[in-house]
């Protein structure tokens, strides 16, 4: 029996509703109706509680309607190793069955086009702390794209036109955000030079110094995504995240957005968050003895102690853009509230080369200019 769901629809007209970045509200993209979130949010709980007793009468029937006289032998409903993360719902407004994977918060019904919530992937654990809303949409995503082609020296000429958008969806994705602190004691040598005239003579006297640097640093927040989907590294280049926007969670934000829960455990990550907050850490200690006005600084010995303190689970807005171009696939991803994209992009051999010449060929005349002169 699929598991039910339920979707959040326009109060006015049964419409899907979808939240707009702009103005902080839920639209209905039939009637133009907007609802503020905490409204909805009201809204919403009833339809989980009718969506659940819904579900437990689908059940009492199921069990108690007689067996069919087809014979079923060889239907089969097992799908292997590719079926163990599915997940088969209804739709309560048309009544489809929608299959999804198991991470699903979040989505949209393909035949009526309503907005879809998982209830039951909110439970415990699972429900997040925070939520960014998207602040940008569709359109702010696809200008960022046409922008992120400009000024790249490298990039086939005719990408930028011919470069198909195969699918492009605003996500929101599963964040851990570590709190803690991190202990830092460094060594350094570090040198200082000072040249004065002593008669014909110019004398370069060199004081060498040891240096120590000790301090702690403290972070708020380390975000490390929480989704195996989503490439770590374009994660990680769209940020920073304004903090000062994020809200307690409510699903009233999800509608007209795809979310997903985490597939990867605040215990996996940890690793990862440790790793950024001891890298910062030591270049900030590091920064305090590299611009004390030394003329050499190098690092001798460091010691990196971390105290680990609170752990968040927040959904981050990320606008996901896949391309097309040659039978290659490029993947963007844009940061849902600041705008900033990150993404692949090809790099023409001859535009390479061309662009190689013009620096090597100067540079190769001025070698063996000083090769004539000085051999």
């Amino acid at each position: 029996m699929p598991e039910q769901i339920t979707n959040i629809q326009c109060p006015a007209c049964t419409g899907p509703l979808h939240f707009d970045g702009g103005t902080g509200k839920l639209r209905c993209d039939f009637c133009g109706s907007t609802f503020p979130v905490q409204e909805i949010e009201a809204l919403y709980g009833e339809k989980i509680e009718s969506a659940q007793q819904a579900a437990a009468a689908q059940a009492a029937q199921t069990q108690s309607a007689p067996e069919p006289e087809w014979d079923w032998g060889a239907v089969s409903d097992d799908w292997g190793e590719a079926g163990v993360d599915m997940r088969a719902y209804t739709c309560p407004s048309c009544g489809a069955e929608l299959i999804c994977d198991a991470t699903t918060v979040a989505t949209q019904c393909p035949y009526c086009a309503n907005p879809t919530l998982v209830p039951g992937q909110f439970d415990g654990n699972l429900k997040p702390d925070y939520i960014l809303p998207f602040k940008l949409d569709k359109e702010a995503a696809l200008k960022a794209l046409r922008e992120f082609y400009k000024d790249k020296k490298l990039l086939p000429r005719q990408f930028a036109s011919e470069n198909q958008i195969e699918k492009i969806q605003g996500v929101y994705v599963p964040f851990w955000l570590f709190n803690g602190t991190a202990e830092v004691d460094m060594s350094f040598r570090a040198s200082r030079s000072m040249t004065h005239r002593e008669g014909d003579r110019i004398v370069t006297e060199t004081d060498h110094f040891q240096l120590r640097r000790a301090g702690s640093v403290d972070f708020e927040r380390i975000p490390v995504d929480g989704s195996r989907r989503m490439p770590d590294a374009h994660m990680d280049a769209i940020e920073p995240f304004d903090y000062r926007e994020l809200k307690p969670f409510s699903p009233g934000y999800l509608p007209g957005f795809l979310a997903n829960k985490y597939d990867v455990s605040k215990e996996e990550c940890a690793a990862r968050a440790d790793e950024r907050a001891s890298n910062t850490a030591e270049q900030v200690v590091a920064a305090t003895a590299m611009s004390a006005g030394y003329a050499t600084c190098s690092p001798m010995g460091k010691s990196i102690r971390l105290r680990r303190g609170e752990v968040n689970y927040a959904l981050m807005p990320v606008w996901v853009l896949s391309t097309r171009w040659k039978d290659k696939s490029f993947l963007f991803a844009m940061n849902g509230q600041t705008g900033k994209l990150i993404g692949d992009l090809p790099v023409s051999k001859e535009r390479y080369w061309s662009w190689f010449a013009r620096i090597a060929i100067p540079v190769a005349g001025a070698l063996a200019a000083l090769l004539y002169f000085f051999v």
